[in-house]
């Protein structure tokens, strides 16, 4: 990828990232939450839940500050590099697993508005750099937990799994013109596939991610020129995937776009068995849109 001027190089940011995470250990900066793995299946996919240790919830008081707004300033131990003119790539403090980059606006924007040729400037950058899953929860009712504009990213190679686990239930998608549907999706959603020459253009790949991005938005029936329903979207090299939102929680669970890629995060052994009896699938399903007739 073409890197803007006077910004991160190429082949700098996974180097930038390991002598970030050094860092941020040494200074105390990140709150790593310890868990444990389990998986369930369910409708053809293998669910990575992972639940969270008792020694986790000693820390929860420490990330409870509501009216905060971490990234403005963000912590200088949590910084990782210059992305570009609009963005900087910070290390999530609250990482379930290593590596979790956050592409943060360096001016406040509200996290339930629209993503920009920036964010998807920016979103390319860390894909080009890192074969990840990034995503984005557009509002609180998406699991967005700061109001602050934020993408992440997560390395694949940090996954039990190098695949996100809905992977094989995209094996079958059906295209109608640019968007497509997969079959075993029992919700609301569009795909679309990722063109690999994206990720190696700066000015171009940024503006055909976001005119992609709008396709999937008019797919669902969301308005692609003004916030309206909270939704989660998924991008990995290979493809994009947007769900259109009803509320965050099923259960007490709460749940972000990790849990559309096929990974949960539960407080407790109690949680657990409520998707061991539920199922994931129908946990997605039930905070989820239902799909057009």
């Amino acid at each position: 990828m073409d890197h803007p001027a006077s910004f991160l190089k190429p082949g700098a940011l996974w180097p930038a990232l390991l002598k970030a995470t050094a860092h941020a250990r040494i200074r105390k900066a990140i709150l790593s939450i310890p868990t444990k793995p389990e998986l369930i299946e369910q409708s053809g996919v293998a669910f990575q839940v992972r639940v969270i240790t008792a020694l986790a919830k000693k820390e929860e008081g420490t990330a409870a500050q509501p009216n905060a707004n971490p990234f403005l300033p963000y912590d200088p131990d949590l910084f990782v590099a210059e992305l570009s003119p609009t963005h900087v790539a910070l290390l999530n403090k609250f990482n379930v697993v290593d590596h979790h980059v956050l592409m943060v606006t360096r001016a406040f924007e509200d996290q339930a508005t629209l993503l920009t040729r920036e964010d998807c400037a920016a979103l390319l950058l860390c894909l080009a750099e890192i074969d990840g899953l990034g995503f984005y929860n557009a509002g609180p009712a998406a699991g967005a937990s700061q109001r602050h504009k934020h993408l992440q990213l997560i390395p694949l190679a940090a996954l039990p799994d190098p695949r996100p686990p809905i992977e094989p239930l995209l094996q079958s998608v059906q295209m109608a013109g640019a968007t497509g549907t997969a079959p075993g999706f029992p919700f609301l959603h569009a795909y679309a596939p990722m063109h690999p020459d994206w990720l190696d253009q700066w000015n171009d790949g940024a503006s055909a991610l976001l005119a992609c991005y709008r396709s999937l938005l008019r797919a669902v029936g969301l308005s692609d020129e003004a916030p309206s329903t909270p939704y989660n979207l998924l991008v990995t090299r290979q493809w994009l995937l947007l769900v259109p939102r009803s509320e965050e929680f099923f259960e007490g669970i709460s749940i972000n776009a990790l849990g559309f890629a096929g990974a949960l995060l539960v407080k407790d052994e109690a949680q657990l068995a409520i998707l061991r009896t539920c199922g994931p699938m129908t946990a997605l399903r039930h905070v989820a849109l239902p799909r057009k007739s």
